[in-house]
């Protein structure tokens, strides 16, 4: 089994531009290299990520009818 260990785990500081260890707060994580303020994500992550996800959420609404069925 393969686990992240925390001293490996990264988040990004747009301050540096790069995934970088962090220090955890109880609300919000900072950079160990210059202090600033860490995200998960860099935007364009983000922004593959999410686009992601949503094409493989499955699409609303209501079912289609089943043209060739016969009518009873």
């Amino acid at each position: 089994m393969d686990h992240t260990d925390f001293y490996s785990d990264r988040k990004f500081c747009t301050c540096c531009n790069a995934y970088v260890p962090y220090l955890m707060g109880v609300e919000k994580s900072y950079c160990s290299h210059c202090g600033s303020e860490v995200r998960l994500f860099s935007k364009s992550d983000w922004t593959a990520f999410h686009e992601g996800l949503q094409a493989r959420r499955p699409k609303g609404g209501r079912p289609r009818k089943d043209r060739n069925r016969e009518s009873a």
